[in-house]
């Protein structure tokens, strides 16, 4: 992400030093050259440039109808996409960048359409493409954080059954079946109030402390570069899209005919044996997983393939020796007194291990920096010469960003508004979360808001989940043994809701401040991609929780969060009491483990401290299995030949690949639902067999 925004920042560089070169040339000249400009009615760049120079447009025009209906149709896309990766592996790719890069191609489709009809089209800008990109974003953000894949999830009866049947933390009927209705009503009141937390905050955190928010920069960099690189690079990139989203979706149709019932199809595809196979090493053909490696760093790869060979290589076959000694022998391995309670609360331990870490970290540099800037303002207003060493934004950018201000009484307003009435409706939803854990977590929820807006702001790590788990472990204390476990979940979703939703919006107005994007419409933006995700995540959830099988610890389907966010519940109302023989231990030492690395990585120097895996990404294998991690390292591969066999353009080309082969395998996830929903079959079962 940060090589992209190098490198964009040189194209915008050169672009600057080739228009301080023609300010030399002779003044009629130039009218000339403007005038011919003008007359290209069919050159879309061209006139998008020169519309920079323009006064800028008031909010209202920012948002457009075309917008608006892009983002409803990438952002529903996005939802599916986002949900199925939550129902698989509970991977979720930064995609702010590729939101934007299919906002830009969605538009110059479009403009190009209309104008072969023969109407005229307003030029595209990069305004109008970071309130695509704000409406995407807060759009799938519902599908990535709503806890479909997680707390939400983990309140089904299956993810009970699975945890342990009237078990001492786990009592009969705390279990809650999803519906639309309640899901959708849920989202609204524990989502929309985070869109009002930290917006008289905007300019200090944006402005006045000049919080970098790197994603967020990175985006603005990235839009900043489509509306004024060449048409000849644009082109190149809505290229690549094309063809490597029609090559995946294909790719996704010809594998349907071939994965009859059971574990069958390319899938299951033994690419280093059956041996292997059986430890879950092999390459499944996942077009969705090797776009998602090539978007994510590639040390978070690395350290999955890492997680998986130390769990399914070497622990896991240790333990089965294990079997009638340290859990019982005619015990399925599905049982969380088992085997599978290994492979649930040893990633729960990492987990944990690293978010403390992280949290206490974040939360000094958190507080420090708030001291250093005190402490800078109170020399400043002594008259210190050196009053103003940080790094200084164009003044042009701060003065649109501050030029429409928001109504004071907007945010306390809306926030006391839908606190009473999430109060008073939450209840009604689940009755095990009392009215009063709601209305302390209301109160503390703005100061957490900020701390981990300005702590992501200074390190791009958003703490919103960490959050979210601390007060799933508190709450599902306080409530008791009956009701824990459902208060423990739910309240987990409004703490973690809150604190993601205001994050992101700040995150957007980074990307605003950036591109002289309007505060409001972005505001705007914000709040209608907010309800169009609480409508699109619960259908599109559904289009998956009824046409396969959802959280089946041997399908393609394994929600593997959902069991482990229950657990955290559980453990939360039992204590240790719930782990099987040893597993305390191990749980220790990946506790400790997850915080080392961390503190290694620190402590070390940069160029060594860069390979230092990361302890989350680890986690993950432990309880999904080997070949996500096998996927997404083919990414990095593929983004590594990239760069070798085309190194000027790879930077470019990437985003575009990725988001082809995400998007057009994850599509096809639509057709798939509504055949299996049909009950129409795949008619071939391709299976391997041992010689």
């Amino acid at each position: 992400m940060l090589q992209m925004m190098s490198t964009n920042s040189q194209v915008d560089a050169s672009l600057d030093d080739d228009t301080n070169t023609n300010h030399h040339h002779h003044h009629q000249q130039q009218q000339e050259e403007e005038k011919e400009i003008m007359e290209k009615t069919e050159d879309y760049n061209e006139k998008a440039e020169m519309s920079k120079n323009r006064p800028f447009q008031p909010w209202w025009k920012q948002i457009t109808l075309r917008s608006m209906v892009a983002s409803v149709v990438i952002g529903g896309i996005y939802s599916v996409i986002i949900m199925k990766l939550n129902l698989t592996t509970g991977i979720n790719p930064n995609l702010n960048v590729s939101a934007a890069l299919l906002a830009f191609i969605f538009i110059r489709t479009w403009v190009k359409m209309v104008r072969k009809l023969g109407f005229v089209s307003a030029p595209f800008t990069k305004q109008e493409n970071t309130m695509i990109q704000t409406c995407v974003v807060a759009c799938y953000g519902i599908a990535m954080g709503g806890g479909f894949g997680s707390y939400l999830l983990g309140l089904n009866k299956k993810t009970y059954e699975q945890t342990g049947v009237n078990t001492e933390g786990n009592p009969p009927d705390s279990y809650k079946e999803p519906g639309i209705g309640w899901m959708t009503g849920y989202l609204f009141l524990v989502c929309f109030i985070g869109l009002f937390v930290l917006i008289p905050l905007r300019k200090i955190l944006i402005v006045d402390y000049k919080l970098t928010f790197p994603s967020g920069m990175a985006t603005a960099v990235l839009i900043n570069g489509f509306h004024s690189m060449g048409d000849d690079v644009a082109k190149k990139q809505v290229k690549s899209f094309t063809k490597y989203f029609s090559l995946s979706f294909i790719w996704g149709f010809f594998q349907w005919f071939y994965s009859g019932q059971g574990e069958c199809g390319f899938s299951q595809f033994p690419t280093f044996g059956l041996q292997a196979q059986k430890q879950t090493f092999y390459f499944d053909f996942s077009l969705t997983y090797v776009g998602t490696g090539m978007i994510c760093p590639h040390i978070v790869n690395i350290s999955m393939l890492l997680g998986a060979i130390l769990s399914w290589g070497i622990m896991y076959p240790l333990i089965r020796k294990e079997k009638g000694d340290w859990y019982p022998e005619n015990m399925p391995e599905s049982s969380m007194r088992s085997l599978n309670g290994y492979k649930v609360f040893i990633p729960i331990a990492l987990l944990l291990g690293d978010g403390l870490y992280n949290f206490i970290k974040i939360t000094c540099i958190t507080l420090t920096s708030m001291y250093a800037k005190l402490r800078d303002r109170r020399l400043a207003s002594s008259g210190n010469p050196d009053e103003n060493k940080a790094i200084n934004h164009d003044p042009k950018q701060d003065e649109v960003f501050l030029r429409e201000s928001f109504p004071l009484w907007i945010a306390p307003c809306g926030y006391i508004a839908m606190a009473i009435i999430s109060t008073f409706a939450i209840p009604t939803i689940f009755p095990q979360l009392k009215w009063y854990y709601i209305v302390v977590a209301y109160i503390f929820a703005p100061s957490l808001a900020f701390c981990n807006a300005y702590g992501a702001g200074l390190t791009d790590i958003n703490m919103a989940y960490n959050y979210g788990k601390v007060g799933l472990f508190i709450i599902a204390a306080l409530s008791g043994k009956e009701h824990g476990v459902v208060a423990g979940l739910a309240g987990a979703g409004l703490i973690k809701s809150i604190i993601a939703v205001s994050f992101t919006l700040m995150q957007d107005f980074k990307t605003g401040h950036l591109t002289y994007a309007s505060p409001r419409a972005m505001l705007i933006s914000q709040a209608i991609g907010t309800v169009l995700g609480c409508i699109v995540a619960p259908l599109s959830f559904f289009l998956f929780y009824k046409a396969f099988d959802i959280g089946n610890p041997n399908g393609e389907y394994k929600a593997p969060y959902a069991i482990i966010y229950r657990n955290m519940a559980v453990l939360g109302v039992e204590g240790f009491s719930a782990l099987p023989r040893h597993c305390l231990h191990l749980c220790y030492g990946f506790f400790v483990f997850g915080a080392g690395i961390n503190i290694v990585k620190d402590l070390s120097p940069a160029r060594f401290g860069k390979w230092m895996p990361v302890p989350t990404a680890m986690a993950l294998p432990f309880l999904v299995g080997a070949y996500v991690a096998i996927d997404m390292c083919i990414g990095s591969v593929v983004v590594f030949v990239l760069d070798r066999l085309k190194t000027n353009k790879a930077e470019l080309l990437v985003p575009a690949i990725a988001s082809g082969l995400i998007c057009g395998e994850g599509l096809w996830t639509l057709p798939a639902s509504i055949l299996a929903l049909a009950k129409v079959k795949p008619p071939i079962c391709m299976k391997f067999l041992a010689s």
